[in-house]
């Protein structure tokens, strides 16, 4: 017998508080694994540009109006054209926040400080929301204060490019496009 302390009461204590807590540690620690999964996944969306993946979008669009817009002092503006006539509703984040959504052949725009931003656009899809967390595309963005950027999302060959495009074929995409408004979805 090499410890004598093995089968005392305060041996079997210990080696009873050791297996408990060795099976509480690997209990904790197998079903931690999804959420810390999740969590990446989340945390990788949200360095793209994403917002919370859960939120969702009421989209109208109109050709009676192309409206442009006007920077406001001290911000960028930022046009995002979608570049394909069935394209599925496209919900637009940057840096974390969604900024509204399109739908088909459509356009919006919206303000940004100046400074680095990351931009996001992905499909929004309640039917087949894991699916289409996997469909989009993200892009950095330097932006300027009293700059315009167009970003045109362009399908081919069953894939998406996200571009930032120039001012004529800005024009040009907001001329022969739907002007798109969007709320979000009543939870």
């Amino acid at each position: 017998m090499d410890n004598p302390d093995l089968w005392t009461p305060l041996g079997i204590w210990r080696r009873a508080v050791n297996k408990r807590l060795c099976v509480l540690c690997l209990v904790i620690s197998v079903g931690a694994w999804p959420v810390l999964g999740q969590d990446d996944a989340t945390v990788a969306r949200t360095a793209a540009g994403c917002g919370p993946s859960g939120e969702m979008f009421n989209v109208q669009t109109t050709d009676v109006k192309h409206p442009v817009g006007q920077t406001e002092p001290g911000k960028a503006l930022v046009y995002f054209l979608v570049d394909f006539v069935t394209a599925p509703t496209m919900r637009v984040g940057v840096d974390g926040n969604w900024v509204g959504a399109n739908d088909g052949k459509s356009y919006f725009f919206f303000q940004v400080d100046p400074g680095e931003h990351n931009v996001c656009t992905e499909w929004q899809s309640g039917a087949f929301k894991k699916s289409s967390e996997r469909v989009g595309e993200a892009m950095h963005l330097i932006a300027e204060a009293g700059k315009t950027y167009y970003l045109r999302l362009n399908f081919s060959y069953q894939r998406m490019h996200l571009e930032l495009s120039d001012e004529a074929e800005g024009h040009f995409l907001i001329g022969s496009s739907l002007f798109a408004t969007s709320q979000p979805k009543k939870k």
